[in-house]
């Protein structure tokens, strides 16, 4: 459920969900190193959550710095001032994040978070600027902050930014956290990865057609990716998203999927959501 633009304020906790990839395929590569991607980005109800707190200088502070990462690093911060500088805004601010979503899960936290920054910031600071222009400010941080700033389900393609967007049926979904973080560029280096998966129109993709060509190599790099896949698929079909490490299954009814988790053998994290239809910050933009 998304809401209008007038329910949103500086008292406000801004949503940064996470993203499913329900299928990932390979299909080519650019003269450029990038690989040619399709996928369907389904989006959920889970994920972090960000505060703002407006400040009397130009100054962007993170108030809650990821343990290795400098803020200047951070994506919330470098989203912060880029929109800055792309519309020479004055203002400054604190951002807050609190983290639900595991770095390294291939659940998509970082572009989410940056997303919701840009999505938020803009209303905040009454840029005004439209949805289109925050996705082209957006992809300049990653391939997969687009998505969250389009604020539908899509079916991407390129390098996951050209997106087409489909409406979904209602689904939960059973995700499963490993304990590992996987470097995705270690997984798409990998000479093993299949690079030529024939590609398949937006318009003819069904629910269920397709899976993760990155699914091999980071179950044979991470042990602990397999084990999970084993422990879901043996209740429904099982899956990974992005390059890793998160696990998931689609249920069609929120009481299978609550079965499911509350089997989940100890030492193991996992959590029910529901798919979304749209970004909750979806009404900010236009």
């Amino acid at each position: 459920m998304s809401f209008s633009a007038a329910q949103w304020d500086w008292q406000s906790v801004y949503p940064a969900p996470a993203k499913l990839n329900l299928f990932l395929h390979v299909i080519g590569r650019r003269a450029d190193g990038y690989h040619l991607l399709q996928t369907l980005f389904r989006l959920v109800d889970h994920g972090d959550r960000v505060r703002f707190l407006p400040r009397s200088d130009d100054v962007v502070i993170l108030t809650t710095p990821l343990p290795g990462v400098p803020p200047e690093s951070d994506l919330t911060v470098r989203a912060a001032r880029l929109l800055q500088a792309k519309t020479g805004c004055r203002r400054g601010v604190e951002i807050n994040v609190e983290k639900r979503l595991p770095m390294g899960g291939g659940l998509g936290g970082g572009s989410s978070d940056a997303a919701t920054v840009l999505l938020a910031l803009n209303h905040l600071w009454q840029l005004g600027l439209p949805r289109q222009r925050l996705q082209e400010i957006g992809l300049t941080l990653g391939a997969d902050v687009p998505v969250f700033i389009g604020g539908r389900n899509a079916f991407a393609e390129g390098v996951g930014e050209a997106l087409h967007p489909l409406e979904l049926p209602l689904a939960w979904y059973v995700v499963l956290e490993p304990p590992v973080a996987v470097p995705t560029a270690e997984i798409f280096s990998a000479p093993e990865l299949p690079r030529d998966t024939a590609a398949i129109l937006a318009a003819e993709w069904m629910p269920g057609m397709g899976g993760n060509d990155l699914q091999a190599v980071a179950v044979a790099r991470f042990p602990a990716i397999a084990e999970h896949l084993r422990w879901l698929g043996a209740h429904g079909k099982a899956r990974m998203t992005g390059s890793g490490a998160c696990v998931f299954a689609e249920f069609p009814r929120q009481e299978t999927a609550a079965a499911v988790i509350r089997e989940l053998p100890t030492g193991m994290r996992g959590w029910v959501a529901a798919g979304l239809d749209r970004h909750p910050l979806y009404g900010l933009a236009k």
